[in-house]
């Protein structure tokens, strides 16, 4: 099986096959991890499809023998940021609840709502959830890359364009915060 280098050399060069199947291994992790961030299943596929046509035009600048996904992610990292200004500056409300196209709801690991547990309990799922919903956008986003995602600390730095000990920091603070915020909803004390 090629690597994700490897495919992309190939699809540097020209082989349509192989972006085809290294689309087909990136292109869930991008989903999910854009879903993470703005939270909007649409807007996430949407913002990885902008992010697939990026790497296409950005395919030159690709350092033949690296890791790609790294690349991606930062791409889709800026993607969204772009998004989330576009929004800021225009003022454009998403459509949201009845008045826009019903989604079905479905965990964090994309499974639908309605599927039945495997394990985790689903009110601590939905408390964490929302505590994490409550972090500031830079701690939110280093635990969802580094805990959610399973990005090493070099690659999220990557990612998010700041230093490795910035995003350890944010992480930190961000762990702490959560266990803080779930501690006080069991009524007991951060251990």
């Amino acid at each position: 099986m090629a690597t994700e280098a490897e495919l992309m050399a190939r699809y540097c060069d020209g082989d349509a096959t192989a972006f085809r199947e290294l689309h087909a291994r990136v292109a869930p992790r991008l989903v999910a991890y854009l879903g993470r961030m703005c939270r909007e299943r649409a807007l996430a596929e949407d913002l990885a499809q902008q992010t697939f046509l990026k790497v296409h035009r950005a395919r030159s600048a690709y350092v033949r023998g690296a890791d790609p996904v790294p690349w991606m992610f930062a791409i889709a990292h800026r993607t969204f940021l772009d998004e989330m200004r576009r929004r800021k500056r225009s003022r454009v409300e998403v459509a949201q609840g009845e008045r826009g196209v019903p989604e079905a709801a479905a965990s964090i690991t994309g499974e639908p709502a309605d599927a039945a547990p495997t394990g985790a309990d689903p009110q601590l799922v939905q408390a964490a959830l929302a505590a994490l919903d409550q972090l500031p956008p830079a701690q939110r986003e280093a635990l969802i890359l580094t805990k959610l995602s399973g990005k090493s600390i070099a690659e999220a730095a990557a990612i998010t364009g700041a230093t490795p000990g910035a995003v350890k920091l944010r992480a930190h603070r961000g762990y702490v915060a959560l266990r803080k915020a779930l501690a006080a909803l069991a009524g007991g004390t951060p251990g």
